[in-house]
């Protein structure tokens, strides 16, 4: 009786695309919160600062992410953290910024949802990839 193991390495397709999307979004929001903060005449406000933060961080980690290869655990940790953490930007985002007239802010809300949404199916892609897909054992007879 031979066992075999099927490891997987890198980054499923769906993950690098997945992650890929979420870093340009946060990019995209990292600049034009940026921009937000510099032309703030007053003290930006609390919510701005934690997007801004939020964006940064993504930007930082998912660039670590892309060069770290899948670890079914930590990537599932990773992603869920991100995705509450981006939920509540979402919120701060539709607070701040839905009755405004900017399209400015209409897109920094709307790359925010996109961030979430993506980072939503990356947990339950990775969930499913550690509890299911990870390392296979069978009995060849």
């Amino acid at each position: 009786m031979a066992v075999t193991t099927r490891e997987r390495t890198g980054l499923a397709p769906f993950l690098t695309i997945s992650n890929a999307l979420i870093w340009i979004s946060a990019v995209i929001v990292m600049g034009i919160v940026s921009y937000f903060i510099s032309v703030s005449n007053d003290h930006p406000s609390d919510h701005t600062i934690y997007e801004e933060v939020i964006a940064v961080l993504t930007v930082a980690f998912f660039l670590v992410a892309f060069f770290l290869g899948t670890y079914p655990g930590y990537i599932l940790l990773f992603n869920v953290i991100f995705s509450y953490l981006w939920l509540v930007a979402v919120v701060f985002t539709a607070q701040d910024y839905t009755y405004g007239d900017s399209a400015l802010a209409h897109t920094v809300e709307a790359f925010s949802f996109i961030a979430f949404f993506l980072l939503f199916f990356n947990v339950v892609y990775s969930w499913d990839l550690s509890h299911r897909g990870g390392v296979r054992r069978t009995a060849v007879v």
